[in-house]
């Protein structure tokens, strides 16, 4: 009976040795095991049974990306001002045995590396470069930590530049600084827009003169040829009627009275002397036509008026009967 039982008791204590000695290792995840102190292997995700008493789980190593957010820390520029600087900076493992026995404390390694590294780089540069200069920074930072981390399983993938706190004194003068630029800046745009206001006012004024002289020039021009054709037309009709009189027989004496009574329309009412040819007036007196009609050289006396007859008194008739 002492048998069994005791083979029992052995089975039960091996599958018990077992049970507690199975590792579930997570995704992402992977440990580093050692057999009697010495490095034996990396469990990946997945079970795993580590043998008793002579495996033991080293370190358990994360595969995803970190953060290492580093406290401020004073920097000096190359012109001698003393910054507050702190850095963020993204990295992984990448090769759970390097990180494990690359050193001591690899993340404390990284934090002071990146700091004189920081330093290095800032001490370069004066202030306005290093206000402006953050993607060369990080650029420069992000490849020497990750040259430096290759032997520690360490990626670094970012370095980004948290915060740059100048001192007070020189925050003051770099508000004062913006101050001033921005009321340049506020001046000189004052000042264009007063520019562009003038000119475009001058413009217009332009403008509006030479249209001004452009109309009362067509005004004139159109005022001309009416002024033109006018003349053309009376001047034509004048023509024409001395034509028809041509053709109709009239003798020199109705032409030459056409052409005083155009002299005379030449003077337009106003005081004028005209001078007629005496040649013209004898031609006009000698006109039988032209007498008769003005009476100018008719020596002929009109005939009297015949005499009105005085209406009979009826009563007188009575008397000298």
């Amino acid at each position: 009976m002492v048998a069994p039982i005791v083979i029992i008791c052995a089975v039960a204590l091996v599958v018990l040795l077992i049970v507690v000695n199975i590792r579930i290792v997570p995704q992402a995840t992977e440990y580093v095991v050692e057999r009697l102190g010495k490095y034996k292997t990396t469990w990946s995700a997945g079970i795993h049974v580590k043998i008793p008493l002579l495996e033991s789980v080293a370190k358990k190593i994360t595969l995803k990306e970190q953060v290492l957010d580093s406290p401020p820390q004073p920097v000096i520029t190359k012109d001698n001002v003393t910054m507050q600087i702190d850095t963020v900076i993204f990295f992984k493992i990448f090769d759970a045995k390097l990180y494990a026995y690359g050193a001591v404390n690899p993340i404390s390694a990284l934090e002071n590396l990146a700091a004189t590294t920081l330093r290095n780089l800032v001490g370069e540069l004066e202030l306005d470069g290093t206000l402006t200069s953050r993607d060369t920074i990080n650029g420069k930072m992000t490849e020497i930590l990750d040259e430096a981390t290759d032997k520690w399983g360490i990626k670094v993938n970012r370095v980004e530049l948290k915060n740059i706190i100048p001192p007070t004194e020189i925050q003051n003068a770099m508000e004062k600084q913006m101050k001033a630029e921005r009321d340049r800046r506020e001046t000189l745009l004052q000042a264009e827009g007063h520019k562009d206001a003038a000119i475009k006012r001058a413009e217009g004024d332009k403008q509006a003169m030479i249209l001004a002289a452009e109309g009362q020039r067509d005004a004139r021009i159109a005022r001309a040829e009416g002024e033109a054709k006018a003349i053309y037309l009376a001047k034509k009709a004048e023509a024409d009627g001395l034509r028809a009189l041509r053709d109709a027989g009239v003798d020199e004496a109705v032409l030459e009275l056409k052409k005083y009574e155009a002299l005379v329309s030449m003077s337009n009412g106003k005081a004028s002397k005209i001078i007629v040819p005496t040649d013209a007036v004898n031609m006009t007196k000698a006109n039988v036509l032209f007498s008769e009609t003005t009476g100018l050289g008719d020596s002929t006396k009109p005939a009297p008026d015949e005499p009105t007859p005085k209406p009979e008194d009826p009563c007188c008739e009575r008397f000298e009967k």
